[in-house]
């Protein structure tokens, strides 16, 4: 297994600070929380945290998706939920990727039957030939073929979540 490099850290961090911006223009005078998915998410939402120049709250969800370990089921399982209520507030779930687009499409369900003031999706990347489940994705970073991708707190076998750009997986030997 290889990897090679897709996204740089500099290309990454201008497109992060392009959501931020339109994110503190869409909420401008109001507070909004964000809702990481845990655990691919942790890097992008930290760093989109930082680029939103409102109040931001954090708190976070985590999934596990049953089925074949190739393609999700669409059966989710929230094996940790939000540690505070979402009734009246502006809430933004930020996803690592949107591939099938089951899970979203789940989440957004769950957090819909909460009461938000407003629910919008943030999505660093998206694979349009993957979707199942047309999910309507507000802050969008990339979209990007079918291949399977690490870094920027995506893993393999929880591996290279710790890289600073994004990568391809690929079953080359270097």
């Amino acid at each position: 297994m290889a990897i090679e490099p897709l996204i740089d850290a500099g290309t990454i961090a201008r497109r992060v600070a392009e959501l931020g911006e339109a994110i503190t223009r869409d909420f401008e005078g109001h507070d909004v929380i964000i809702v990481p998915v845990l655990k691919g998410s942790y890097v992008f939402a930290a760093d989109l945290a930082r680029q939103i120049d409102l109040d931001v709250g954090v708190d976070f969800l985590a999934v596990r998706s049953y089925g074949d370990s190739q393609e999700s089921s669409g059966v989710v399982q929230i094996t940790s939920d939000l540690s505070h209520p979402i009734e009246g507030k502006h809430v933004i779930l930020v996803e690592d990727i949107v591939d099938t687009g089951l899970t979203v499409s789940y989440l957004r369900q769950n957090l819909v039957t909460r009461h938000p003031a407003s629910l919008k999706i943030a999505a660093l990347l998206h694979k349009p030939s993957r979707t199942r489940v047309p999910v309507d994705i507000d802050y969008l970073g990339f979209t990007v073929e079918d291949v399977f991708i690490v870094g920027y707190g995506l893993d393999h076998a929880q591996k290279f979540r710790n890289l600073p750009y994004l990568a391809v997986v690929t079953d080359d030997d270097p």
